[in-house]
């Protein structure tokens, strides 16, 4: 069930806040998690128990952790249940990975190789796990306490707005909200304007943008010119980000409707001027959890400076893994490790004496050139796809342009770079400033500028929310990047 989805915008959350709104407030978490499982079960089916099982066991591995004193039996707890979530996540995720990496070897060694048929990937797993993996950790660092209700716990683990694609939310950001909140109208006009702008992102700039992209890396390689390479890759960095960002807006502003507060799971990332700063805005919750739960407590930067880019390849070898089981991702992660690293020996030092622009370029070429590794079906396909955006393959037989470029297209292009950038921040803010600097003394006129600043803030919204669902009527929506994750 889609945020993008008919049944979820038309039937789906607007029963459930009804349901929420009726509910008395000690029976509102019960709500809440039914309607998750709910959720769940409608693109999963079975495959549910998987979530409940993670539920159940690591909301044993907190009560035991809880009970436990002593470094050393605290330790033994904390490895079990680390041991547990990772046997889960490998299971489902990238045993048939293994399985056909090593069925070679044992080819080469006279062995039979093993048959495994495919593993179905359940939705969300590598969220549900990672947020599992953060509780388990805050509790054996004695920065959160364990929960005692199972109930509020499972809600926590199986909240929809943030179940299958993230932000990780960590128990101790929304512990007290999961006991006692409250939605006021700030809330719930907050809640949706953002849900709306998310809305809007992936239903009239990411879908538009994915019929480039995804006729573009279809192409074969006898057909791909470098102009044609090019419009894919820009379209497919623009998809991504939209994507994802409209995904992660949707889950805040669902979050708001229902008293909580996520943390922001991204700031501009393209406006960034390094591949350091690029991370410290992409996926926040994703690259938070790493520094905290493994580039930390491998030593990060306090080893000298080549354990420093040992643990920083390490985290990013994992985090390319951690995306899916395949080559193309874990070459996507070292190929973003080694630039960090590179930034971390000097590089970053020589970029802040260089002209904005030029750092703003570099980090452009870099993150477009790490996409082709993330989107290619194949490490062969994805250099292929490098050499023809330097020229230095150019096939002749494919579609032109022309093809792509459409009417559609040409007027959501630049559109979706200018929405790339703070620039619509940076206008609110301009607006919103220009209430009381043109009121001056005389504050007859505040009013005024007031509703005439909130009416054109609805009317811009009405207009993003009848949009989407116009094209949500006509049947154009498709699941979202990160699902896959």
């Amino acid at each position: 069930m889609l945020f993008s989805s008919p049944t979820f915008l038309f039937i789906f959350l607007p029963a459930v806040l009804g349901l929420y709104a009726l509910v008395r407030r000690e029976g509102r978490n019960a709500l809440l998690l039914a309607a998750s499982l709910l959720f769940y079960c409608w693109g999963e089916g079975g495959y549910v128990f998987v979530l409940l099982f993670c539920t159940a066991f690591n909301y044993g591995m907190g009560r035991w952790l809880g009970r436990t004193s002593g470094p050393r039996a605290s330790k033994a707890v904390l490895a079990l249940a680390v041991a547990g979530n990772l046997a889960l996540l490998v299971a489902f995720k990238y045993s048939n990975f293994l399985v056909d990496n090593l069925n070679p070897w044992l080819s080469a060694a006279g062995l039979r190789p093993v048959f495994l048929p495919p593993v179905h990937l359940p939705l969300g797993i590598s969220f549900f796990t990672f947020q599992a993996l953060s509780y388990v950790m805050d509790v054996y660092r004695r920065e959160a306490p364990p929960q005692k209700s199972l109930l509020t716990f499972a809600l926590y683990k199986t909240l929809f707005p943030q179940l299958i694609a993230g932000p990780i939310v960590r128990y101790k950001d929304v512990a007290d909200e999961l006991t006692r909140r409250s939605v006021r109208r700030e809330d719930l006009a907050a809640g949706v304007k953002r849900f709306v702008v998310g809305l809007g992102k992936k239903m009239l700039l990411a879908n538009t943008l994915a019929v480039a992209a995804d006729g573009v890396f279809s192409t074969s390689a006898a057909g791909l010119t470098p102009a044609l390479a090019w419009l894919g890759i820009v379209c497919y960095t623009l998809q991504i980000y939209f994507d994802f960002s409209g995904y992660s807006d949707m889950a805040i502003g669902l979050g708001r409707l229902f008293g909580f507060h996520f943390l922001e799971n991204f700031r501009h990332p393209y406006a960034a001027t390094s591949l350091t700063d690029f991370w410290r805005r992409w996926h926040i919750s994703l690259s938070t959890w790493f520094r905290d739960y493994l580039y930390i407590p491998l030593g990060g930067n306090r080893g000298g400076r080549w354990r420093t880019c040992l643990n920083l390849t390490a985290v990013f070898a994992l985090c390319g893994l951690w995306h899916g089981a395949s080559w193309n991702f874990l070459v996507w992660g070292l190929f973003h490790g080694a630039f960090l690293v590179a930034e971390r020996l000097g590089l970053g030092r020589v970029l802040e004496r260089v002209w904005r622009p030029i750092r703003h370029a570099y980090l452009l070429l870099a993150v477009m050139a790490g996409w082709v590794f993330f989107r290619a079906a194949t490490l062969h396909d994805a250099q292929l796809f490098l050499r023809t955006l330097l020229g230095l393959h150019v096939g002749g037989s494919g579609g032109s342009v022309g093809f792509y470029l459409h009417t559609e297209l040409a007027l959501v292009l630049p559109l979706a770079v200018l929405c790339a950038t703070p620039v619509w921040p940076f206008l609110e803010r301009i607006g919103q400033g220009l209430v009381p600097t043109l009121t001056g003394r005389d504050g007859r006129v505040a009013p005024l500028l007031q509703a005439a600043w909130a009416f054109a803030d609805v009317a811009g919204c009405t207009a993003v929310l009848l949009a989407s669902t116009t094209l949500l009527a006509v049947g154009t929506y498709n699941p979202f990047i990160y699902f896959r994750f």
